[in-house]
C-alpha cells in the first residue's frame, strides 16, 4: 500500500442509466468544430478535426449545479453528445455541456495561446447519466434550452465527423483507454448564460442534463 503523504482524489465517475454502478472516468477529450453551421458562426471552416481537453474533475454529475466561473463575463452553453470509451471502443452515450470562457477564448485565439483557461475550468463539463450500448441514430435531434427557451437544436447527422470516426482520430493522437470521455462537439446557437438560469438539454433517447447556474 502507497504511503500518500495526503489522502488522493476520489475517482470522478457518471451514473449509469438503470444501474448502481459508475462509469469511472480517465480523462475527457473535446472535438472542436464538429457541426458545419457552428463552425460557420466561430468564423471558421471545417477541415480535419481537432480536440482540446478538460481534466476529468471539471465533470459536474447527479443532479449538481455548476458555480459561475471567475475571470469571465461571457460564458458560453455548448450542448454535446458523449462518447465513453471501454475496453471494445465506444460503451455508452450521454449528453453533456462544454461550458466555455468565450471571452478568455477570444483573447486566447488572438494571441496564439492555449484554450485551458477557455475550457478546462472547474465545473466545465456538466454531463448527464450515461446510456450503455449501441448510440443514438443521425435523426435524433440534441437540443439545449435556457429557462425554457430553445438556444440550440440540431440533429446528430449534421456531425461532420462521426463518433467513430472522432475516436479513430483520437487513437491516432493519443492512447486512448477504457475511462475516456469525448465531447464530440456542438451545433449552433451556442450564446451566453447567466447566473440562475436554468439549462436543459437532451437528445432522443439519453437521459437529458439539466442544472441551474449558481451565483459565486
Amino acid at each position: 500500500m502507497s504511503d500518500w503523504i495526503f489522502p488522493p482524489a476520489p475517482t470522478p465517475s457518471l451514473p449509469i442509466a438503470g444501474s448502481t454502478a459508475r462509469f469511472p472516468v480517465r480523462r475527457i477529450l473535446c472535438v472542436g468544430q464538429n457541426y458545419a453551421a457552428h463552425a460557420r458562426e466561430m468564423g471558421a471552416e471545417r477541415a480535419e478535426p481537432f480536440f482540446f481537453s478538460k481534466p476529468a474533475d471539471a465533470l459536474v454529475t447527479d443532479g449538481a449545479d455548476p458555480t459561475y466561473p471567475t475571470e469571465t463575463a461571457d460564458l458560453h452553453h455548448e450542448v454535446e453528445l458523449v462518447c465513453a470509451v471501454g475496453p471494445d471502443g465506444i460503451v455508452g452515450w450521454a449528453v453533456g455541456c462544454d461550458l466555455t470562457r468565450r471571452d478568455l477564448q477570444a483573447a486566447a485565439k488572438k494571441a496564439g495561446r492555449p484554450w485551458d483557461a477557455a475550457k478546462g475550468f472547474d465545473m466545465s463539463a456538466p454531463c448527464g447519466a450515461l446510456t450503455l450500448g449501441a448510440g443514438p441514430g443521425t435523426g435524433a435531434t440534441i437540443t439545449l434550452s435556457i429557462d425554457g427557451d430553445r438556444r440550440q437544436s440540431g440533429r446528430l447527422g449534421d456531425m461532420v465527423w462521426s463518433p467513430e470516426e472522432v475516436l479513430a482520430k483520437a487513437r491516432a493522437l493519443w492512447d486512448v483507454r477504457p475511462g475516456d470521455l469525448i465531447f464530440t462537439g456542438t451545433p449552433e446557437g451556442v450564446g451566453p448564460v447567466l447566473p440562475g438560469q436554468r439549462v436543459e438539454a437532451t437528445i432522443d433517447g439519453l437521459t437529458p442534463l439539466g442544472f441551474t447556474m449558481r451565483a459565486r
